[in-house]
Order: C-alpha cells, then structure tokens, then sequence
C-alpha cells in the first residue's frame, strides 16, 4: 500500500511584489474617452494605475517578485521544489512558468494555472494540497499580469480599470500542528462566463459586462467570503484584514458593507494601482503588510474572483 507523509497544513512564508514605475492618472484614463478624472474616480476608485511599456518589462516585475518573497521567507533558490505561475495575460510570454522558474528554481517542477482573477487563491489552494499530502515541501506562487495587452485601448468599460503588475509568495509546511492556510471555498458559474471575456470570438481583447459583473460579485461573493471564515473555525468578527480581488472599490465597499466590515480592515490597492487580475491579492497583501495596516500572525481574509465566473477564498495567517 502507497503511503504518503502527510503534514498538518501549510503557511505563508513571505511575499514580494513589483509594480512598473510609470503612472496613469485617472484623468489621463479618462481623457481619451472625454470624461474627467473625477468622473473616474467616482466609477472605480482608481486615482491611479501602473502600465508595463512591454511583456519584458513584466517577466522582470515577476523575478523580483519572487527573489522578494524568497528573501522575505529566508529562503534560497534551491529550496524550492515546485514554481507555480498564475496570469491569465502570461501564455507562452516571457513569464510563463517555464521561463520563470529556469531563471529563479531552475530544477524545480513548475505548473502555470488560469483562474485569472482568482488565480492567485487557486494557486495557494494547489500549494496547500500538495504540501498537506508531502507531494511539496516548499512552492513558490507567482502571480503577474500584463493587462495591458488585452485591454482594448477604445473601450471605456476596460480601459480604464486595468494595470500591471507582479505578487509572489512561499508556502511551506506549518510548524507546531499550526496551520496558516484555512481550507479553500472555490467554485465557478460557466453559464456567466461571457460577461468577461478575451477570447477570439472578441478579437483577443477584453470585454466585460461591467454592470452584470458588480451585480454577481455583490450579490454572491460575500456568502463565499462568510463560507471561508466558517470552514477555517474562525468568526467574521476574528479576521483582523479583509484582502479581496481589487476589481474596482464600488465593488470592494459594497462587497465589505455586506459583510459589516469597515474601510479600515479592506483592502484598497486598487486605488493607486488598478486591476491587475491575479496579482491583485498578493499585492494588496504586501501593500497593508508595508503600511504596518497588516501584521505577522493576524488573520487575513482573502478572496477571490472574476472571469470565468470563478472564485476561491480562504483565511490565512499573515506571514
């Protein structure tokens, strides 16, 4: 009979993120389009966001976004024994799996995965399962996007929300019987999928159903998010940070008005840095860790969701 050494749970070990220099107001984004930077703000909360000039530029983002979270975990590149990639703009780019972890983890295995917006919860999901089951000891998650490749500069609902950037973050085992990553609640509605959309059908670019899109995510995604605090033992009331997919702020306020959570435990990267899809996560998380609104050892709620329609939360430990 196989046998598998299994462990009592995994943990965050440390993050990293990167982000291009270059900004865009919100009144420039709007200027194409005739509408101030105001009325930009009002619609999404973004007062800003950040564009790579190529895919390169983000292959880099993602390498230094990795080497941070490896050095924030105390960490060497041999240590690592599984590279997982989330991006729904990566392809076969310069940062695919393969070229990411020949250059950071050159003999570990590698999986790239495609839940765009909740790619990085689905990807920690993966590392949690495999290290419980002693498939893993150690995995490192890099999540980067280069929107800006698929936003169709002519249209309003896309062009504006969407920017670029690179989050990374180690899983390891948990020490003491202690666990730091709660059990994942994912799932998806393929009847919805059209609402957002790049597939050929559109030209390559992205359309999104705006309107239907905040209805779904308002609508639904806080029972997800209630979902996930019951199935890791903990009360709504015990999670300190609350880090959902930064998808534009009228949906992240409505979505923590649900859930009665106040301004001052959400996350709000999206404002300086738009939405960057799978990497919004582990951005905003690094982001409050930073600001000292995050500390190691508290409870983060994180959650999730966007095309496909698909969506996965879980709470965990801050590294």
């Amino acid at each position: 009979m196989i046998s598998f050494p299994r462990r009592a749970g995994s943990r965050l070990l440390g993050l990293g993120a990167a982000q291009p220099d270059p900004t865009r107001t919100a009144a420039e984004l709007g200027a194409p389009f005739d509408k101030p930077g105001a009325w930009v703000q009002a619609r999404t909360g973004i007062a800003e966001l950040r564009r790579a000039g190529s895919a390169e530029e983000i292959a880099a983002l993602a390498r230094a976004a990795a080497r941070q979270a490896l050095a924030a975990a105390r960490l060497a590149e041999q240590d690592v024994d599984l590279v997982i990639t989330a991006s729904c703009s990566a392809g076969t780019g310069p940062w695919d799996v393969g070229s990411l972890a020949a250059d950071i983890a050159p003999r570990a295995g590698r999986m790239q995965l495609n839940s765009a917006c909740s790619g990085f919860s689905y990807a920690l999901a993966t590392a949690d399962g495999l290290i419980r089951t002693g498939v893993a000891e150690r995995v490192l998650i890099v999540a980067a996007e280069w929107m800006s490749g698929l936003v169709d500069p002519a249209d309003l609902g896309t062009s504006i929300i969407f920017g670029d950037g690179a989050g990374a973050a180690v899983v390891g085992p948990a020490e003491g019987g202690r666990t730091g990553v709660g059990p994942v609640v994912w799932g998806s509605d393929g009847s919805a999928g059209g609402l957002i959309d790049c597939g050929p059908q559109v030209g390559g670019r992205m359309r999104m159903a705006g309107r239907a899109v905040f209805r779904w995510a308002v609508e639904q995604m806080p029972g997800i998010a209630a979902e996930a605090c019951a199935r890791a033992g903990v009360n709504l009331a015990d999670v300190d940070v609350f880090v959902p997919h930064q998808a534009n702020l009228r949906i992240i306020d409505a979505i923590a008005a649900r859930l009665g959570l106040t301004r001052a435990v959400v996350a709000g990267h999206v404002t300086s840095a738009g939405n960057t899809s799978a990497a919004s996560i582990p951005l905003a998380l690094t982001q409050l860790l930073a600001e000292g609104r995050a500390r190691s050892g508290q409870l983060a709620l994180l959650l999730g969701f966007g095309a496909g329609l698909a969506w996965a939360g879980q709470v965990v430990e801050v590294p």
